[in-house]
């Protein structure tokens, strides 16, 4: 991330949209504003989107972060924007979680734990396949996406009621920030976007080597996709090629799609459709999206 993305501070990109194979599917169920987690009297929410073949059996669920620099941004009002992903057999969750105005780093990294834990200990309520559970965002919301699901069971940071958590079985990371430490490079001081989430502290730079992504990363970590646009001006897609070379170090399952001429998100339809399409097979090679979706793009 470049100094002179000051204004831009990894804004908010819409979720995923545009794959032409969106088929017909709508959710069986839509639950609006449900609360997974209370912080000193303030409520957290998310909503659901139940994928219709959940009536007769658990499904895989995506459960996205939005991106905001960690200050602003919301979730999706709409699943419309996630249309190839109840085409493939998935549930949808999109979460709120705690921005750097109400509260720094950790707390949004510990909300996104708490959704994953409340999805976890909700599964067979709304018929979640809690052996298919995939994190994903994007920008700011792909960093805590990346944090949800890499961190290991024994950790510093959990809330004590959110421990124990499920396993993601798989992480899909549009153009997130992977190594705040990194972030700083080029620049004669911290990243600003990066120092208002991490807030004034003695040692910031401890913080942000604790909430950088790559320093979770395990041979056993889930597997990861990776989506970038090389002429990102926010998150640069050398983070991506980066985390990109420290997964086949440790041959943890990934593969990183660049979106040639590619900004930070906001990709033209052909390109998005191409990116969404790509995420899906990702998906289905890992079994983890619907077998009659995956049948259907062999």
């Amino acid at each position: 991330m470049q100094r002179a993305a000051l204004g831009l501070i990894l804004m908010a990109a819409l979720p995923v949209t545009g794959a032409s194979a969106a088929g017909g599917v709508s959710p069986r169920e839509i639950v609006k504003d449900a609360v997974y987690r209370t912080v000193d009297g303030r409520p957290l929410h998310l909503d659901i989107y139940t994928h219709p073949d959940t009536a007769k059996a658990p499904g895989p669920v995506l459960v996205h972060f939005h991106g905001g620099g960690w200050t602003g941004g919301a979730r999706p009002q709409s699943w419309t924007g996630f249309r190839p992903y109840l085409a493939a057999g998935f549930s949808v969750v999109t979460v709120q979680y705690r921005l750097a105005g109400e509260a720094p780093a950790p707390a949004a990294v510990q909300d996104a734990r708490c959704a994953l834990h409340w999805i976890g200990a909700n599964a067979a309520r709304f018929g979640f396949d809690g052996r298919r559970i995939v994190v994903s965002g994007t920008s700011a919301g792909a960093h805590l996406a990346l944090m949800a699901g890499l961190l290991p069971a024994a950790n510093d940071i959990d809330a004590a009621e959110c421990k124990n958590g499920p396993r993601a079985a798989a992480i899909l990371d549009f153009y997130g920030p992977a190594d705040l430490i990194a972030a700083r490079e080029g620049s004669p001081g911290r990243h600003p976007t990066v120092a208002n989430w991490i807030g004034k502290r003695s040692d910031p730079e401890a913080m942000e080597r604790q909430m950088s992504p790559v320093g979770w990363l395990s041979a056993d970590g889930p597997p990861i996709f990776i989506g970038h646009g090389d002429a990102d001006p926010v998150v640069p897609v050398a983070q991506s090629i980066d985390l990109k070379r420290r997964l086949d170090a440790l041959s943890v399952p990934s593969d990183l799609f660049v979106v040639r001429g590619g900004g930070h998100g906001k990709f033209d339809p052909a390109s998005q459709a191409a990116l969404t399409a790509r995420a899906i097979i990702f998906l289905c090679a890992r079994r983890i999206a619907a077998v009659s979706a995956c049948d259907a793009k062999n």
